[in-house]
């Protein structure tokens, strides 16, 4: 029931954000509003990757984001849009197939952020894919669409006409 309901929105959501990562320009990956701003290249790349944590958050009690013993994980730094847009179908495709094979049993199920073996914050699994899967997409896709609008990318449609193109 917990796929049934969640896929069409998250497929949904992921067909969007497809649709924003297909117009990186790949020559402003280094371009950033501010110093205090994240580059499009890194919005890019951690969009490609967002994807790629609903397995876990879904099949997993935690991820440690610095396991001792091991490294850090880092989001890539991928410089074309070929390799985002395969890093990003890859993540969606994987992402459908856990949702898919999640049991409703374990939606509230604590899931579990930690570094470095400490836990940061817990919360039920549904709500962690729903927040840093799904929200966290989508906080990441306005902030590169509204950097395409900076730097004169044309803006595609999201949930309705942009001032680029109709639906």
């Amino acid at each position: 029931m917990y796929a049934e309901l969640t896929l069409p929105e998250f497929e949904r959501e992921m067909a969007v954000t497809r649709k924003v990562l297909e117009r990186v320009p790949e020559d402003r990956l280094d371009w950033k509003p501010c110093e205090k701003s994240n580059t499009i290249g890194w919005n890019a790349n951690h969009l490609a990757e967002i994807p790629g944590w609903a397995a876990n958050i879904l099949t997993e009690p935690f991820f440690d984001m610095n396991p001792t013993g091991s490294d850090p994980y880092r989001t890539p730094e991928l410089r074309t849009r070929g390799e985002l847009l395969a890093l990003f179908d890859a993540n969606v495709a994987a992402a459908v197939r856990a949702l898919k094979g999640f049991k409703d049993l374990s939606v509230g199920e604590t899931w579990q952020f930690k570094e470095t073996g400490k836990t940061l914050f817990e919360m039920p699994r549904a709500a962690a894919f729903r927040m840093w899967v799904v929200s966290h997409t989508i906080h990441h896709r306005a902030i590169l669409t509204a950097y395409y609008r900076m730097v004169g990318v044309a803006v595609p449609a999201v949930y309705g006409p942009s001032g680029d193109e109709g639906m």
